[in-house]
């Protein structure tokens, strides 16, 4: 485990405006209570609680890849509208204690969902 500092900054802060995750026209998740993940130079991160995601539509897959900063991720295709998303969703079900704000969150591939602030 290693610990965000100044060569690795990871901020986490509540993002006051409604998230919207769809696939086509398919609404996945949409929520008041989203997280923005900022890590280092990378672009921030979207992350939902999983109350305010439609599970009916998730299949975990057998994916599961590992963080230094935040630990082991695992993965969930998304399943609407006839297709599959392959892995398309990550979720850090037991993080790293540094990083416990993201437990029960999910967070989308954008090259594979749309993610929009709506409000």
């Amino acid at each position: 485990m290693k610990l965000p500092g100044p060569d690795h900054p990871i901020t986490i802060t509540q993002n006051p405006r409604r998230v919207r995750v769809t696939a086509g026209d398919i609404v996945i998740a949409e929520s008041t209570k989203a997280l923005t993940l900022k890590e280092a130079r990378y672009p921030a991160v979207q992350y939902l609680p999983r109350e305010d995601a439609n599970m009916a539509l998730l299949e975990r897959s057998e994916r599961t890849t590992h963080c230094p900063y935040k630990g082991d991720a695992s993965y969930y295709s998304i399943k609407a509208d006839g297709k599959t998303l392959d892995n398309a969703i990550w979720t850090y079900e037991t993080p790293f204690p540094a990083m416990a704000e993201i437990t029960g969150h999910l967070a989308f591939y954008p090259d594979k969902v749309k993610i929009e602030e709506v409000g």
